[in-house]
């Protein structure tokens, strides 16, 4: 009974990564395995996710993040600033470690602030906004956010060009969330008490390297395969722990994807109805298509049909605010929000799409008419 329980709660936890499983199993018996198969797997995205995935882990596990955000933290003594503090936390750490690390890393300091400080009531609302600043902050790096690092390099985007094509939403998402922060929570007053625990400096140090080479990797400064060597190598060494910890659901999941965008490139009913639906308005329907089968395995699918990187980037970034299946980072905080909160689904649904749609359609808009200036 015990193992049916783990079973299904594996599976609910997951069900991003099965239903891609699904959907790459019902098309390979439309396309039946072959040798082009080889050629849908972008190996350096599935290295480069790895390795900065390992990195993480490894940096979580010596309590890093929560240190240096604790000490950020600290540093306001009222609930309103203290929240935005931890949504800006959550922003510019889904630059630096991905959206759903950072997501899982910043998600307990918020719950921890908030219940030692007797805020309770900010609850839904810090983590709805930490939710939408991990995927809206991420989109101004390639590493911030896994659909990103895949169109990235499949497109083979110059870094300056990346920067600017998402500085824009980048800029206008800022204000819309500090904007939010300042309206709906309240200047009262804040103490949160801090245990100071000192980090290994010599692992601190190592790992921050191995964190800067993941990056180096990214930005196409090193060959990817010298990563795949030197981090996981690194790491069983210094924390072995560290590599059972990686998110190796996710990295399936793009495997699945892989496949099944694959496939249905081969297709061609398939290639020629979403060709003509890309090419009437490739961030409409890039926006739309995250809301019912989220943004990563938007990007992989859509990215066969398309060229305009450019309108597809932008679509699956602001495509990850919406309905709580748009991004794999939406159903994490749903599920962190949950364990802490049982019993109060209904009313954080009903508060997560209030804001995440209002976000959804002032980005989209803004977008849009930035096309017609």
């Amino acid at each position: 009974m015990n193992t049916i329980c783990r079973s299904c709660a594996f599976i609910k936890k997951n069900a991003v990564m099965f239903v891609a499983l699904f959907a790459a199993t019902v098309t390979s018996f439309i396309v039946p395995p072959d040798k082009e198969y080889i050629e849908y797997f972008d190996f350096k995205t599935l290295t480069c996710l790895f390795c900065v995935l390992a990195v993480v882990c490894a940096l979580k596990n010596i309590r890093f993040f929560y240190t240096l955000a604790k000490k950020v933290v600290r540093l306001f003594k009222n609930a309103r600033m203290s929240v935005l503090a931890l949504v800006y936390i959550t922003f510019i750490g889904s630059m630096l470690i991905a959206n759903d690390m950072a997501l899982l890393t910043f998600l307990p300091l918020g719950y921890f602030v908030l219940t030692t400080t007797g805020k309770e009531r900010y609850m839904a609302f810090t983590f709805i906004m930490q939710n939408i600043a991990a995927n809206l902050g991420g989109m101004l790096t390639p590493f911030g956010n896994p659909q990103n690092l895949y169109l990235y390099s499949k497109f083979e985007i110059p870094n300056l060009e990346f920067m600017k094509i998402m500085a824009p939403p980048f800029v206008f998402s800022v204000a819309l969330i500090t904007l939010c922060c300042v309206v709906f929570v309240k200047s009262e007053p804040l103490f949160v008490e801090d245990e100071e625990k000192k980090l290994p400096k010599g692992r601190t140090a190592v790992y921050l390297l191995l964190f800067a080479l993941s990056i180096a990797i990214v930005f196409r400064g090193i060959p990817y395969w010298i990563g795949l060597i030197i981090i996981p190598i690194s790491i069983l060494f210094l924390d072995r722990n560290a590599l059972t910890k990686v998110d190796y659901p996710l990295l399936l999941t793009f495997v699945f994807f892989f496949i099944f965008s694959g496939n249905m490139a081969r297709i061609e009913a398939v290639r020629d109805f979403f060709s003509v639906l890309l090419e009437k308005n490739t961030l409409l329907f890039s926006v739309t298509s995250c809301q019912f089968i989220s943004n990563v395995p938007s990007a992989i699918l859509l990215s066969q049909f398309t060229d305009n990187y450019q309108d597809l980037l932008v679509g699956v970034n602001i495509g990850g605010c919406g309905t709580l299946i748009s991004s794999l980072a939406s159903l994490i905080t749903f599920r962190e929000y949950t364990k802490h909160n049982p019993g109060k689904a209904g009313k954080y649904i009903r508060d997560f799409s209030l804001f995440n749609f209002g976000f959804l359609i002032l980005l989209t808009t803004f977008m849009l008419l930035l096309k017609f200036i």
